[in-house]
């Protein structure tokens, strides 16, 4: 655990990787909500398989480096792992939206479940309404 108490919230990968890799991508005032002391920040596993996937087709430069790292990224972060369970896949097969991309609705699905803002810069997800949501979009 981080000793962190306050707010909750749920990074999307762009958040995770723009928080890791490039802070000045999000927005001011979500970048202070998402170092701020007091808020705890999760990571979903579906992050990690994201990351995994756009790195093993070439698609997320310098996503070895990131993965080789994992948990020491989550440690210089604060951030604690969300682990999936069968009641997010469930909830993600089964969210009444068109999105199809299988790691934003799992994502939603988890925020959901939870009660838990999204940090995202995603249109689709800060549009749907499905979700509380974080806009790191700068």
């Amino acid at each position: 655990m981080t000793g962190r108490s306050g707010r909750t919230v749920l990074l999307d990968t762009c958040a995770l990787l723009d928080l890791s890799i490039a802070p000045d991508k999000i927005a001011d005032g979500a970048r202070s909500d998402l170092t701020d002391m007091s808020s705890q920040l999760l990571v979903s596993a579906a992050t990690a398989w994201e990351i995994a996937i756009k790195t093993r087709h070439g698609k997320l430069h310098g996503g070895e480096r990131l993965l080789a790292s994992w948990e020491q990224n989550l440690i210089d972060l604060q951030a604690i792992s969300l682990t999936i369970d069968h009641e997010d896949a469930i909830l993600a097969g089964g969210l009444p939206w068109a999105h199809r991309d299988p790691f934003d609705r799992m994502l939603v699905a988890q925020a959901t479940r939870r009660n838990l803002p999204l940090a995202t810069r995603d249109d689709v997800i800060i549009g749907s309404g499905i979700v509380t949501t974080i806009d790191t979009r700068k």
